[in-house]
């Protein structure tokens, strides 16, 4: 039988990801409690939530064998374009680690310098060549994520979404398996809409 890509959407949860299922309610854990002192005392920007999210997709996230696996090299999480997220991506990534290696952020101007890179942020700069960006990283294996309209669209794997005053996030797992990406079933679960289908056993 052959498979039919498909979307699923969420519905919206008034009050933030729904706590129900003990596996959503670990994840969010996982996700926020980096935030969780800071939000005490202030409320957090939205990119300050969106660099705690870059963080922590890289920890549901498999990554095939290759030169950036090397173990002696740093995690790096980049920016493309003008910088949207100032202090608040370095001070989210300070001591970090993910398989031993030390996590960094490394800003781009162009983008075949995102080809050692873990994760890619492409900032919303970046619209009028975001095409040709996309292109430049085929089957790359770099997790692309942007806030960008249509980002899922146009191939990006995951895009930023504005519900209310809340950041949610969107995937396109067809993207991400071509670059040969494995997406946790629990980093699907919170996503707001998922485009195709996981590999069998997700």
């Amino acid at each position: 039988m052959s498979r039919h890509t498909h979307t699923r959407t969420c519905a919206a949860r008034p009050t933030g990801f729904a706590l129900g299922p003990r596996a959503a309610a670990v994840l969010l854990l996982a996700l926020f409690s980096p935030l969780l002192s800071r939000a005490q005392q202030q409320r957090p920007s939205e990119y300050e939530v969106k660099a705690v999210y870059l963080f922590n997709f890289s920890r549901f996230v498999s990554w095939p064998a290759g030169p950036a696996a090397d173990s002696s090299r740093p995690f790096s999480i980049c920016v493309l374009g003008k910088d949207p997220f100032g202090a608040a991506l370095d001070s989210t990534l300070a001591g970090e680690s993910i398989g031993g290696r030390k996590v960094v952020a490394r800003r781009l101007a162009q983008p075949e310098q995102a080809l050692d890179c873990r994760v890619l942020f492409i900032s919303a700069s970046e619209e009028a060549r975001l095409k040709d960006i996309l292109a430049a990283l085929d089957k790359s294996s770099v997790l692309t994520v942007s806030d960008l309209p249509h980002f899922n669209e146009l191939g990006g794997m995951i895009q930023f979404v504005l519900q209310g005053d809340r950041v949610r996030f969107a995937v396109n797992l067809d993207s991400a398996s071509e670059a040969r990406l494995t997406l946790s079933s629990n980093l699907l679960k919170v996503a707001v809409a998922v485009k195709g289908n996981p590999p069998r056993g997700e």
